[in-house]
């Protein structure tokens, strides 16, 4: 249960999508600025497209789904880190998020480098951390989820979310950056694994018992 203390950072990412997103639909010179683009960050040393990119959106339904998830998962990680992480709980959860961006991008990034036509945009890789987080603390709480028509375990969800993203990346058939999915979703396991290794023990028992 969300308390007293907020979700500040959680609310400013959130706002700072809305705002970017919201510009860049009717800016084309904004949207193509901050997108990501393997091959003229490479070309150019545009850097800072692997992190601007996640504050853009290619359309509403996309902000909206991405916003969703953040705002509805990214307050009660960002405070379970108040336990998890107590010497500085906004830092480590800004580091989740940041380090789901870059970690997302870097498989697309390989895989597009020489690519001059390939662009992503979205913050899928930050949000699948987030949501991962939520799952490997939380693996017996439900998620009903968009298309899901009834609550599953998150734990349950979380391997079901795994395999469809795997295997969509490899058929690759669609504008989706499935890559992205997965990998946001890895970076947010390891993450709080490397944060609090006993949470892996925590996460076995929740499910199976003592």
């Amino acid at each position: 249960m969300l308390d007293e203390t907020g979700a500040p950072i959680t609310l400013l990412l959130l706002g700072a999508s809305v705002v970017l997103s919201v510009l860049a639909f009717s800016n084309q010179k904004l949207f193509s600025n901050l997108l990501f683009e393997p091959f003229v960050i490479k070309a150019q040393g545009q850097w800072h497209r692997f992190i601007t990119h996640a504050f853009i959106h290619a359309n509403w339904p996309h902000l909206a789904v991405n916003m969703f998830v953040l705002f509805g998962f990214g307050q009660h990680v960002e405070q379970a880190l108040w336990f998890y992480a107590p010497a500085a709980p906004a830092l480590a959860f800004a580091a989740l998020y940041l380090g789901g961006i870059l970690f997302s991008s870097l498989p697309a990034y390989r895989r597009h480098l020489h690519d001059p036509n390939y662009r992503a945009v979205g913050a899928s890789g930050a949000v699948s951390a987030i949501l991962f987080a939520y799952i490997l603390m939380t693996p017996t709480n439900t998620i009903r989820f968009l298309f899901i028509p009834a609550p599953i375990p998150a734990w349950v969800f979380g391997g079901l979310y795994l395999a469809y993203s795997w295997y969509m990346d490899k058929r690759g058939q669609d504008n989706v950056a499935h890559d992205a999915h997965f990998y946001g979703a890895v970076f947010g396991l390891v993450f709080m694994i490397v944060l609090d290794p006993g949470i892996v023990a925590a996460f076995i028992t929740q499910i199976f018992g003592e």
